[in-house]
């Protein structure tokens, strides 16, 4: 039967030198085949210093064994080389074209790198790529607009109030400087016929929590009709400026809709203020509000006063501190406040326990006992009637502004003597009086001029 064939004797793997026992046919180490391993010559070979090693006896003849790798020949260890130092050719055999040279870096940062024998030294300096000195290129400015235009009033409108120059981007900030621009309710002026109103944030708030609205209609008889409604969120409840815009809107558009299908002004007023309240309250019931209510926060809240003005008759209404003032033309005739406020000093004043000096100067002075909210006590629309026997000026106000003219005096000295012909610009100068006095709240009026009434009318 066929044997294998005998192993050469050998020490070691002749590929990777491990040590091998006898009758090893395979490297326990590489795998290497040790039977393909051939018979050790009588005599070792000499290596040479320079690496070359001179052909085994065993070796056929005419064989040109390669220099190492490490070496140059002649004992010396070869110098390295960059591959694009080393001449090459191309598939045809001509040579390749020499590297183009390398133009030297430019001084820039110097780094500090520690020597190291197993690497060759790095430069001393690397060159820093430098920015682009050109010019950003600027997007094409847009196509000019008519000034007058609709287009052209929006464009100016987007302009920053800070620097005068850069746009205003839509979360509210300037592209240019990155002032903050105001808000739309920060400060807002509406005329409706010969109705006026104007709402300014303060110096000291935030955020303007007052809302009004105003407007004009005609009775059945067609003899017109002039509604202001003016309402102050409570700072303390939650989301007071939503409350104060939801309730002006709903108490404005009842009274709009009620007059002209012939409900009586008082009657319309007190349906006004109870859609108002209706209004607020649902705002407690909306997601948004249960998110963020906290044990310690209210629902939303806020005051509301009100005047209808027909051609012989003034109504009033409100809940809360707001206050409506009557401030007649002919300044010799006095002037008077036409509602009685809803707070701790009124009722302090009213059970005789304070005179209204001392309630109105307690630091509880306008803590209030009456407003519109889901969790107010109860509500309680207070309305009034009045003939005036003359023309005058209606003031309907919150606090920002009864504050700095409480009396109705210290009011009717604050109203412009035209404000009945002007009320838009004697609304302008009441809130600025309040500005003046130190802004410390929202303030927000509207004026209401009272016509000439007919022969014969009462007096108020």
């Amino acid at each position: 039967m066929s044997q294998m064939p005998q192993q050469a004797a050998v020490s070691k793997c002749p590929s990777c030198e491990e040590p091998l026992e006898s009758g090893d046919r395979f490297c326990g180490a590489c795998g290497y085949d040790l039977s393909a391993v051939p018979a050790r010559p009588d005599e070792s070979p000499t290596i040479a210093l320079n690496g070359s090693v001179p052909a085994p006896s065993w070796a056929p003849d005419g064989v040109d064994w390669p220099t190492a790798r490490d070496s140059d020949g002649s004992g010396r260890p070869a110098p390295v080389h960059a591959a694009a130092e080393v001449p090459g050719t191309d598939s045809g055999g001509s040579p390749l074209p020499p590297p183009p040279a390398v133009p030297p870096a430019a001084p820039a940062t110097r780094f500090d790198l520690p020597d190291r024998p197993d690497r060759p030294r790095e430069p001393d300096e690397y060159a820093l790529q430098a920015p682009d000195p050109r010019p950003a290129s600027e997007p094409a400015p847009p196509a000019p607009v008519p000034a007058g235009s609709a287009a052209g009033q929006a464009v100016a409108a987007k302009v920053c109030v800070a620097c005068r120059a850069g746009r205003v981007d839509d979360d509210g900030y300037c592209e240019n400087c990155g002032h903050a621009q105001p808000r739309e309710r920060d400060h807002m002026e509406q005329e409706s016929g010969p109705v006026a109103a104007v709402s300014d944030r303060g110096l000291r708030h935030h955020r303007n929590e007052d809302a009004f609205s105003v407007g004009c209609t005609a009775l059945p008889d067609g003899a017109p009709a002039s509604v202001a409604i003016v309402c102050d969120g409570v700072s303390s409840a939650t989301r007071p400026d939503d409350a104060s815009l939801a309730a002006s809107r709903a108490a404005g558009a009842s009274l709009l809709a009620a007059l002209p299908r012939g409900t009586h002004p008082q009657q319309a007023m007190h349906d006004a203020i109870v859609a108002a309240s209706h209004a607020v309250n649902a705002l407690a019931d909306e997601p948004a509000t249960a998110r963020e209510q906290a044990p310690h926060q209210n629902a939303p809240a806020c005051t509301l006063v009100g005047a209808v003005v027909t051609a012989g008759l003034l109504v009033v209404g409100w809940v809360g501190d707001s206050r409506v003032y009557w401030v007649p033309v002919d300044r010799s005739a006095p002037p008077a406040r036409l509602t009685e406020d809803d707070s701790w000093a009124a009722q302090m004043v009213a059970a005789g326990l304070m005179s209204e000096a001392e309630a109105y100067a307690d630091e509880r002075a306008h803590a209030i006992t009456g407003w519109l909210g889901a969790d107010a006590y109860e509500l309680e629309p207070h309305t009034a009637s009045f003939k005036p026997d003359r023309p005058g000026v209606v003031v309907v106000c919150t606090d920002g502004l009864w504050n700095y003219a409480e009396s109705a005096e210290e009011m009717a000295e604050a109203v412009p003597l035209d404000a009945a012909a002007r009320p838009l610009h004697g609304a302008r100068v009441l809130v600025g009086h309040a500005l003046d006095g130190g802004g410390h709240d929202n303030v927000t009026v509207a004026l209401v001029p009272f016509p000439a009434p007919p022969q014969g009318a009462g007096s108020a």
